[in-house]
């Protein structure tokens, strides 16, 4: 694939926590004084324990100079696009044409739906998304008359554009499937995958259905930005310590054209680190290389890099990077746990049950009395974020089994996406809980995933009933995912039809959401009092 030769991006994703509100305004200073050019916030409005997306991005936008922030992603079934463009507009205008439009078609359908929004498939959502962008794009135009936009989920009938945004905002999609890759290449001002859903493997064959997208619709394929989410760690990218990120980083511009980097972080010193050490290094191996490649005779490659059009009028200077003098809240010692479980779900998709779910042990209780500190929380709080990419992979698979119902994607295909979730390589066993939290966070754990539950065990032997139990559940979901994998190679070879698939992938679904809501119930409390050992 080409090196599209986009000026090179670096930034953050800041999980803004209703239990320390402070600290994603406290980072966000951080990566502005240290040099970052993006600052972003993940927009999940149905989950009470984040803050408002879009709050707390007004709220960095104001307490910043430089960054550009954004969504990443808006939710669009839960936020209409006429809020969203008015909204990101009128921030563009207050910060100085610093707001990007980060822009997802939908997950977390049974969340959605219980906060009143609409639960659509794969087909549904991505012609809504299609819509949206239209809607945006109208709002924003310079249109001295009323404008009106056809549509069957969002329509405009002589709505008044404005305001207009400082800058021309970038509108960068979170798509994954053929579909929305097509409609990126097609509308879309960039493409914003994370490695978890789009590994650095399978990075070329997007690009490529993007690249065809445009061309199909009369575009430039260096009009669409290509920005990728980290997850460095065992399983993700990039891998191993910071010094070795450059490398990594300018491999995957050179050879793909990512050139937009957003790393997951709540560490001050890892931001510092990604501005002053990670982001140099990499533009300098960066324009060294497309300099030598302007310089090959008969070479097409690009000595200066592109202009981004989606970047503001009149950028601020480009600050010297410098250590950052913002600080995180304090750890009180006395915080109650604000980390709390996912409820199960209230409804089965599969008439088929692994376990009597009222046969299942609990821990003892805690001393309600006792207070908690915010770093005492931050296991807890992983563990959830780790299952929430297992949830997410959950509605990946569901997205994949109903294409291939639909004749939508090919079975062959389906099968190696599978494969490729964090589901399916995840072993399920003892430690589990570390194998998929390493590929979703930033921390770098480097003890054998097996320690977790032993340390539980010592630490407070009333336990050991839960923790054999989710053991006993742990292979139980192993063997649902191998009972899956068969039903799709049956499908694949005409050996099975569609209905011992679709019930694998209900029976998966009810199993695994029952399992991680009994995990968090059960150990939130004892992590934060206990840690995880290593």
């Amino acid at each position: 694939m080409p090196d599209y030769g986009h000026d090179l991006l670096f930034g953050t994703v800041l999980v803004p926590t209703s239990g320390h509100p402070d600290d994603a305004v406290a980072l966000a200073r951080i990566a502005d004084r240290a040099g970052l050019d993006l600052v972003s916030v993940p927009d999940h409005p149905y989950r009470p324990d984040l803050l408002d997306a879009w709050t707390v991005l007004a709220v960095i936008a104001a307490s910043t100079t430089r960054v550009r922030v954004f969504p990443n992603v808006a939710n669009l079934p839960l936020r209409p696009p006429v809020m969203l463009a008015r909204a990101a507009a009128g921030l563009d205008l207050i910060s100085g044409g610093r707001v990007e439009l980060g822009l997802g078609a939908g997950a977390y359908w049974d969340a959605i739906a219980a906060d009143g929004g609409p639960r659509r498939d794969p087909g549904t959502a991505r012609r809504a998304t299609r819509e949206a962008i239209d809607v945006i794009r109208a709002l924003w135009s310079n249109a001295a008359r009323p404008v009106r936009v056809p549509g069957e989920h969002y329509a405009l009938d002589g709505a008044v554009p404005g305001p207009t945004p400082a800058h021309s905002i970038g509108i960068w999609l979170g798509a994954v499937g053929p579909r929305m890759l097509a409609l990126t290449g097609e509308k879309a001002d960039g493409w914003l995958p994370s490695v978890p859903h789009v590994p650095p493997g399978q990075l070329a064959a997007g690009h490529r259905a993007i690249d065809e997208a445009a061309a199909s619709a009369g575009r430039e394929p260096d009009k669409v930005r290509r920005l990728y989410n980290l997850s460095p760690g065992p399983g993700g990218f990039p891998q191993g310590p910071p010094s070795t990120w450059p490398e990594q980083l300018a491999a995957l511009t050179l050879e793909h054209g990512t050139s937009a980097f957003l790393l997951p972080t709540q560490q001050p010193s890892l931001i510092e680190a990604f501005a002053n050490e990670v982001a140099p290094a990499t533009r300098d191996l960066v324009t060294a290389e497309r300099k030598r490649a302007a310089d090959r005779p008969g070479s097409a490659g690009r000595a200066h890099p592109v202009e981004d059009s989606t970047a503001p009028a009149t950028p601020p200077a480009r600050r010297t990077a410098r250590a950052a003098t913002a600080t995180l809240a304090p750890d009180r010692p006395g915080d109650r746990l604000s980390v709390q479980p996912t409820p199960p779900p209230t409804t089965r998709q599969s008439a088929e049950q692994l376990w009597d779910e009222s046969s299942r042990p609990t821990a003892p209780p805690a001393d309600p009395q006792r207070g908690y500190s915010r770093r005492e929380q931050e296991p807890a709080r992983n563990l959830v974020a780790a299952h929430d990419q297992l949830r997410a992979d959950l509605d990946r698979l569901g997205e994949v089994v109903r294409q291939v119902l639909d004749d939508a994607l090919d079975p062959g295909e389906a099968r190696s996406e599978i494969q490729r979730l964090s589901l399916r390589q995840n072993a399920w066993t003892l430690g589990a809980y570390c194998a998929s939290y390493c590929r979703v966070t930033t921390v770098h754990h480097t003890r054998e995933d097996e320690d977790l539950f032993p340390h539980l065990r010592r630490s407070d032997p009333r336990l050991g009933a839960v923790l054999d139990r989710l053991t006993e559940e742990h292979h139980a979901i192993q063997g649902v995912i191998e009972r899956l994998d068969r039903a799709l190679v049956a499908f694949v070879r005409e050996e099975g039809d569609g209905e011992a698939l679709r019930a694998a992938t209900d029976l998966l679904a009810d199993t695994l959401l029952s399992h991680l809501a009994y995990e968090e119930r059960e150990l939130i409390e004892p992590m934060a009092r206990f840690g995880t050992g290593w």
